[in-house]
This record gives structure tokens, sequence and C-alpha cells, in this order.
């Protein structure tokens, strides 16, 4: 049977999206590893969403399914991807997780491994905390927190502003979300997304 690897996110403007992407396309390399992207619903009312211009650009990933709490306890490894505020996940994602306790209750996640990514306006924007501070629901849930070790060059890339910690995958949106994530950070991703496969897969067997 093949490893299955769920990647559950929430993007505003499509940055955290690429990052998922970058993720899933790395799980993909790691042979009989079955894939899932799915987002969680959004919190925001229309009007701000259009008012933002976030609505349009929800609508490059507009096709990848909403989340259901159940899919998580059928996969062998679940990434989490949200972007910061003001140090912590999304509001979007608290309300996903805080619909698992029945997960919670019968154990469901116990074992399974967990991984997170992030963006940020800025470098010292809590990418680290955004990450770190994900980590206690999944602890609390039983499951293997997998980062990105340093066996990947990228993380101590000196010659460029870029994201990427040892706690996940991160990408710098600054302040009016115009950048986009570079090809450090979504190699980074990729790594997170191929190495949180390879151990889910050794667990498994």
């Amino acid at each position: 049977m093949a490893t299955k690897v769920l990647i559950v996110f929430y993007s505003m403007y499509g940055h955290v999206y690429t990052l998922a992407e970058a993720v899933a396309a790395g799980a993909r390399e790691v042979p009989e590893t079955e894939v899932a992207l799915r987002q969680v619903a959004e919190l925001v009312p229309e009007e701000i969403l259009e008012k933002t211009g976030a609505k349009a650009a929800r609508a490059a990933f507009a096709h990848v399914p909403f989340a259901r709490v159940e899919e998580l306890a059928e996969a062998d490894a679940i990434l989490f991807g949200t972007p910061t505020r003001f140090g912590n996940m999304a509001a979007q994602m608290r309300n996903f997780l805080d619909q698992t306790g029945s997960l919670w209750a019968r154990g469901a996640l116990v074992g399974k491994v967990g991984s997170v990514f992030t963006s940020t306006a800025s470098q010292h924007g809590g990418q680290e905390t955004t990450i770190t501070s994900f980590h206690s629901t999944l602890l609390h849930h039983g499951m293997v927190i997998v980062g990105v070790p340093y066996t990947i060059a990228g993380l101590t890339n000196m010659a460029e502003i870029t994201g990427g910690t040892p706690y996940g995958a991160s990408t710098l949106a600054g302040p009016d979300g115009s950048r986009q994530p570079s090809a450090n950070e979504k190699e980074i991703a990729r790594f997170q997304g191929r190495h949180v496969a390879e151990i889910a897969k050794r667990l498994r067997g």
C-alpha cells in the first residue's frame, strides 16, 4: 500500500499555496507515495477579500478541494501550511484544527508524522514562532514532528534574503504581498515534502 501524505493549507494571496505545491512535488518524488492537497475554509467576509485583492489571488487555487477533518486520520503524514498572523497560525487554520477534537479523543493521529510551513511579511515577522507554536497542537495529537535538517544547503544561504528554517519551510511575502516565493524557498519546501514522505514511509514499514 502507498504511503499517504496529506497537505492541508490556508493561503490568502497564494504564497502558502505555492509552497504547498512545492511540498507536494517533493513528496511525490518518494516511490509509492500518494499525495493529496487540501485547503481550509475562508473566514474573511467576501467584500473584504475583494477590497484587499485576495479574492482575485485565490482564484489560482480555487480548484483545490476543502479539507475534511476525517481525512487527517487516513493519512500517514500531514503537512500544514499557514501564513503568520502576529507570530501565530492564521485563524482559518486554527478554526479547522479546533474541529479535530473527535480525532484527539480516539487518538486517531497518534504516531502520524506532522510538519509545518509558513509565509510571513518580513524576515522577522514570526516565521519561526508560527511554526513552533503550531507544533503544540500536533504534540497534543501525539504526532511525530519533522522539520527541515541542515542537510539542505539552502538553509544556510547568505547570498540573498530568504525564508527557510530548521522548523519548516517559509517564504517572505513582503509588506504588500508582492514578493513571490524564491527558487531557494521552493527548493526547501520541496525538500521538506520529500523528507516527511521518506520518514512516513519508514515508520509505516
